[in-house]
């Protein structure tokens, strides 16, 4: 996800981006703890594609 297709967003749609992406972390981190995940990289993907929406969602001016 690139930060120019979030921008085309309004708010209330990066919100729930947002809440998809933090179910989407905690699911993964669980994967973890159980070992039942092999590539650990999809964690790092979503965090960061979370850093990018609360990225937007500020210089929107929406927390």
């Amino acid at each position: 996800m690139k930060a120019s297709e979030l921008k085309t967003k309004s708010a209330a749609d990066l919100q729930q981006e947002m809440l998809s992406l933090t179910k989407a972390q905690f699911g993964l981190r669980m994967q973890i703890a159980t070992q039942q995940m092999t590539n650990t990289s999809e964690l790092r993907k979503v965090r960061r594609d979370i850093a990018r929406v609360k990225t937007v969602l500020k210089e929107k001016g929406t927390s």
